[in-house]
């Protein structure tokens, strides 16, 4: 997840066209469209991985869909879409014989929504946007920092474990049967070529006690 920033643009959702014209990478926060800057190829890669990983077992399991970077359609009262690096929509939310729609924003809330931290993403950004996930319906944020390595697992607001290297994730109830190190997430055997540079407050994690 890369930070946001509001461009100069007056076009509400709401007057967007429901098909694709454009290639605008970007969330509706209040009406407002927020573009969204790609991430870099290390936060991409991970995004990747997790992408893979969970959608073969999502597949292979019949359990429901992995998303990249869908935009989804959290609230569309008050006009509120958010685009996740990584979601999981169960086949109890989004049947399987239902196609995705191609419009502006898929009209669901995923079970899990996932993102991966970018040294630029503000902390307070973040705690903001996994309130909404929680309070739209999301029933797990997993919230991945690769400059430290470490995966903050939130079950709720409140109740959050912080997993490091040498521990797994597991898909609990929302994917049985999935579980992934965080040595093999982060490929802990490989050189981190900027090992070392500063790392900025989201980046580190949220200076929350879990």
């Amino acid at each position: 997840m890369s930070q946001s920033s509001t461009i100069d643009l007056t076009t509400r959702a709401v007057d967007l066209p429901e098909t694709p014209t454009e290639d605008l990478h970007y969330e509706v926060i209040e009406g407002r469209v927020v573009e969204l800057p790609p991430m870099s190829s290390r936060e991409t890669y991970l995004a990747s991985i997790l992408i893979a990983l969970l959608g073969l077992h999502a597949r292979t399991s019949e359990q429901g869909r992995v998303v990249g970077e869908m935009l989804f359609k959290l609230d569309p009262s008050r006009n509120q879409k958010r685009r996740p690096d990584v979601a999981f929509v169960s086949f109890d939310r989004w049947p399987r014989t239902r196609r995705v729609p191609a419009t502006h924003g898929w009209e669901v809330v995923p079970e899990l929504a996932i993102e991966v931290v970018s040294p630029t993403d503000a902390a307070v950004d973040l705690l903001e946007k996994i309130e909404e996930y929680f309070q739209a319906g999301v029933r797990r944020v997993w919230v991945v920092y690769p400059g430290s390595r470490c995966v903050y697992d939130y079950e709720t607001l409140t109740t959050i474990r912080v997993l490091r290297v040498g521990d797994r994730i597991e898909g609990g109830d929302l994917l049985p049967g999935f579980g992934l190190t965080l040595a093999d997430l982060f490929e802990v055997d490989q050189v981190d070529d900027d090992e070392g540079e500063g790392e900025d407050v989201a980046e580190s994690g949220p200076r929350t006690e879990a």
